[in-house]
């Protein structure tokens, strides 16, 4: 799921293990090359390193000499923090969202955002940024120029086969889209300890993120002291199949929570109902605004989608809806306007291996038949099946697909309103962690823990001491009123 990670961080065990993937035949070392960072970062705010781990493409036991490099950076701490025993932290690896996102690409600005906040990141512990494999500034970086992609699925036929013929390019080159996933990614961040020399690690990562901390926890405990899980994507989580459904409860939720406050239901009067009735529409066929532009109905899945994970989005998506109804579609156009932010290859890669095959197009549809608001999305994401059954890669193993059972102290902080990763998920997952803390804020979206100084603070605090329970004093009351923004309405 959808985490832009670089800028929300410049904001910033008892196990049960089935069957673990085969450790790669012939596996070679993992080899840490230094290289110089980019000249116009900053220099004086952190000491950072740079440069790219090497490690083997094959991690299923396929028999390969083919090599992929990821992009590191390691940041030092500034103050670093010492535990009771007099022991420093570990090195904090961070893990983005997705898949296909990255963070090596955002590090230059993260570094900036110190000199305004020196406290943002990396003060207590030393930072471990990377672009998982298969993205970013790694080799191969899998981007699939020209196709747009959302959490919503390929926004079109043209998008779906673009996908298909990109991946099929990956392919021809020799890439084998099947050492692409959280497992993999799993036994890389075991290398990258091994070849920088460390022993254990906390982890801390966003959206699909907490999906890679799974696959670490699970297939190399050794490695793990504790985690951080903001708005997390579990294993067992389903990508395509219930999504309609959580769009669509975000959706009630926000306009229930404008009903609740009179200024705003007399404003926006049976809004829930309207807008069902224009999803109706939409489903129909496709829609010309005033201005005379036409859009699909994939066109509003992904405006669903992404507004309802943006805080700006869910504040003005009651006065967003009466524009649309009213013929105004200003914002559908301006999320069609950014639908590339994802390395597509990467992405479509882990979900045709770790999500898909666990799901299917008919429960997909099943789920959403009734709901015209959950139905609205039902045909881009269909398209992902699509893409999957033409590219041929392998399912994983059904471990992959579970609940994780451990006793690595881990801080879940979920958002109140999330489309994609909801706080029912979170909690669910977190009762196989023994020694969880689960958090859920109220009116918060998606990426929680740098959009405010308390989840800061509570995140920082839990790494200092993963045993002590979290100060939750500073969250907002469960009744807290949304602040909408009305000024949307104008223009």
């Amino acid at each position: 799921m959808i985490l832009r990670f670089s800028a929300v961080v410049a904001a910033v065990c008892g196990l049960t293990i089935l069957s673990p993937a085969a450790p790669p035949a012939q596996a070679a070392e993992p080899v840490f090359t230094e290289k110089a960072c980019p000249a116009d970062w900053p220099t004086e705010v952190r000491q950072v390193r740079c440069g790219t781990l090497t490690v083997d493409e094959a991690r299923d036991g396929t028999v390969s000499d083919r090599r992929i490099d990821l992009a590191l950076v390691i940041i030092k701490a500034a103050a670093p923090y010492k535990d009771a025993s007099g022991q420093a932290l570990p090195t904090v690896v961070m893990f983005h969202g997705g898949p296909g996102g990255a963070m090596v690409g955002g590090a230059g600005r993260m570094l900036t955002a110190l000199r305004r906040n020196p406290e943002a990141f990396a003060v207590d512990q030393d930072v471990i940024l990377f672009d998982q494999r298969g993205g970013g500034a790694g080799a191969p970086s899998m981007d699939c120029p020209g196709v747009q992609l959302t959490d919503a699925g390929p926004p079109s036929d043209a998008d779906r086969d673009g996908l298909i013929a990109c991946l099929k390019g990956y392919q021809a080159q020799g890439v084998d889209l099947n050492q692409y996933n959280a497992a993999a990614t799993a036994a890389d961040v075991k290398d990258m300890v091994q070849a920088l020399g460390l022993s254990k690690i906390d982890l801390w990562g966003g959206s699909y993120g907490p999906r890679i901390e799974a696959a670490v926890i699970t297939h190399q405990p050794q490695i793990v002291r504790a985690a951080v899980m903001d708005s997390p994507w579990p294993p067992e989580g389903n990508w395509a199949v219930g999504t309609p459904e959580q769009v669509s409860t975000a959706v009630k939720i926000i306009l229930g929570k404008c009903q609740a406050q009179a200024d705003c239901a007399a404003r926006h009067p049976g809004l829930q109902t309207r807008f069902e009735a224009e999803a109706r529409k939409w489903l129909a066929g496709p829609v010309t605004g005033k201005d005379g532009r036409t859009f699909t109905v994939d066109d509003l899945s992904a405006f669903l989608m992404d507004t309802t994970y943006s805080a700006r989005g869910v504040r003005s998506l009651p006065a967003d809806l009466e524009k649309i109804i009213a013929g105004d579609l200003s914002p559908v156009a301006e999320i069609a306007e950014d639908r590339t932010y994802y390395f597509e290859g990467q992405h479509m890669a882990h979900l045709c291996k770790e999500e898909l095959p666990f799901e299917s197009k008919a429960r997909l549809a099943a789920g959403a038949a009734g709901d015209p608001v959950a139905e609205v999305l039902v045909p881009s994401l269909s398209r992902l099946f699509d893409v999957c059954a033409a590219v041929g890669e392998r399912p994983a193993l059904p471990i992959e697909n579970l609940p994780v059972q451990t006793d690595v102290p881990t801080l879940f902080v979920a958002a109140e309103i999330d489309p994609g990763c909801p706080p029912p998920l979170t909690e669910a997952a977190a009762k196989g962690y023994s020694n969880s803390q689960v958090v859920i804020v109220t009116n918060a979206t998606h990426g929680v823990i740098n959009a405010s100084p308390c989840t800061r603070k509570m995140a920082r605090d839990f790494l200092r001491d993963p045993s002590a329970p979290v100060d939750r004093s500073c969250l907002p009351p469960a009744d807290t009123p949304l602040n909408f923004i009305e000024a949307a309405t104008a223009g």
